[in-house]
Order: C-alpha cells, then structure tokens, then sequence
C-alpha cells in the first residue's frame, strides 16, 4: 500500500540507516531541555524513568510513519495525538523564564515542534558524521519530509518554519534564547539515560561509546548544562568522536550488506 514516502525520500534515505538509532538518545535529552516539554510531554509518559522504552516505542511509530502505508501512519499517529489530549498541567515552581502557575498541554504546537525539531537535528548530526554527507538541497528535502511528520503528530505547517534557512533561525533562536533550561529533575534523568542503561554488563563496553557519542554531539550549551563531566576535554572528545565517524563513514559502512546496515522495515519497504 501507498506511504507517504517513498524510497527516493529523504526521510527514508536518513531512517533507514541503523546508524540512525544513535540520534535517539541525543533527541530524548534535548527534548528534556525544554521545561514545559519535560513536564508535557516526558514526565507524563514516563519517558525519562524509561527512557529506553520510550526510545524504542519513538523508533517504532517513526518506523510506521516512514515504511508504513498511510492507513498505518494515520493510525499509530492518531493514537499519539488521543494520548497527547489528555495532558495538561501548569507548573507547580518557577523554572528559568517560566514562572509557576504556566500552563502546558502535550498538543501545544511550540513543545510539539521543539520535540520534531530534536529529532530532525539530532537525524542530520548523526547521518553526516556515521552515514554520508548531506547537501543543503538534500537537508531540505529531509525538513519537508518532517514537516509531513509535523502534521500528522498535529501541527500545521504555519506552526513549522517554511525553508531551511527559517529552521536554521529557529534552531539559534532557541539555542541561543532562554526558552531552553535544564530542570534538576531532567539532570538526574539524564544520568539513566547516557550513563546508567539497564543492559547486563558484557553489553557495557558498547554502550559506553554509545554514551560518548551522544554526549559528545549534543550542542555544547545543553552539554555544558547537563553537568556531563569536562573530562576529556570537550575538544579532544570531539576529534575521538570525529575520527572514528570518519573511519565508520568511509571504510565500514559502505561495505557493509544490507541485512547489517539497513533496518528491516527499509528492507521489507
């Protein structure tokens, strides 16, 4: 049956990558930079209790969304929004510029858009280090495809910027302003989300690098205020980083068979 994308998209060029699976994390602790985000639309779900689950659950309605048919994109989204209703609340204390007694709904477009937003930027950072580069036209492409995504999780397209160059003034604008603001309570999440995973321990030294990576990549501001430890230096991490992205890009992945590199809904799509 007929998605909304196609395999000459560039959503589905990006996410059907399994090297995409590590923008994952990176997205979750953005998203809990953004106060009323935290309270809207992580705290309720239990997202930074279990941030895996939700991890794995993001992956799947994305999965749907990007290889599915329509019907099946419609419905997994459709569900999403019925559970998005039902979350209100204000702030019970101040938080950065927010002052208590701040209402928040889980369908509020600005905290909807900050969430697309983390999964867009956090796609393109990890897809130009780990996959391939991508040109200006191509990162383009990929914004029209999310705003299709943005739509379907209930924003209009007047609530997204309209090109690439309005995403790039909204990604400075909030990186720069003061609408983001790291809560306690997101800081210690955090821990159990890049630090401390459930996994058994012959697992660990995977994930320790998985844990390097997404620190490492994560814009210096929201690394700075998670507290993540200064050691190594933060140049140093992001030429470890960088080189091993470059031997993963050029020597690894484009030798890789399908059944390794591909995720199996790409396959079957």
């Amino acid at each position: 049956m007929e998605g909304y994308f196609t395999d000459h998209s560039m959503l589905r060029i990006v996410h059907r990558e399994r090297a995409i699976a590590l923008s994952g994390p990176r997205a979750l602790l953005m998203q809990a930079t953004h106060p009323l985000a935290v309270k809207g639309l992580l705290a309720h779900s239990s997202a930074m209790d279990e941030p895996y689950d939700r991890l794995a659950r993001t992956a799947q309605v994305m999965s749907t969304i990007g290889f599915g048919s329509r019907e099946e994109a419609d419905r997994v989204t459709r569900r999403v929004r019925a559970m998005h209703r039902r979350v209100r609340g204000t702030l019970d204390e101040p938080v950065g510029r927010y002052p208590a007694g701040t209402p928040y709904s889980a369908d509020q477009p600005d905290l909807l858009l900050w969430v697309l937003f983390s999964l867009v930027d956090s796609g393109i950072v990890v897809y130009r280090k780990y996959v391939n580069s991508m040109s200006r036209a191509q990162e383009a492409a990929y914004w029209e495809d999310y705003k299709v995504v943005g739509e379907l999780f209930g924003l209009s397209r007047r609530d997204m910027p309209d090109t690439l160059a309005d995403l790039h003034d909204y990604r400075r604008e909030m990186l720069e302003g003061d609408a983001l603001h790291v809560t306690d309570w997101a800081r210690r999440r955090a821990r159990r989300i890049v630090l401390e995973p459930p996994v058994p321990w012959s697992a660990r030294p995977l994930l320790e690098t998985v844990n390097f990576i997404t620190i490492a990549l994560l814009p210096d501001r929201l690394r700075d205020e998670y507290g993540f430890a200064p050691l190594p230096p933060a140049a140093v991490r992001k030429a470890v980083v960088a080189g091993g992205a470059e031997y993963v890009k050029r020597v690894i992945v484009p030798f890789l068979p399908d059944r390794l590199r591909l995720v199996p809904a790409a396959r079957a799509a």
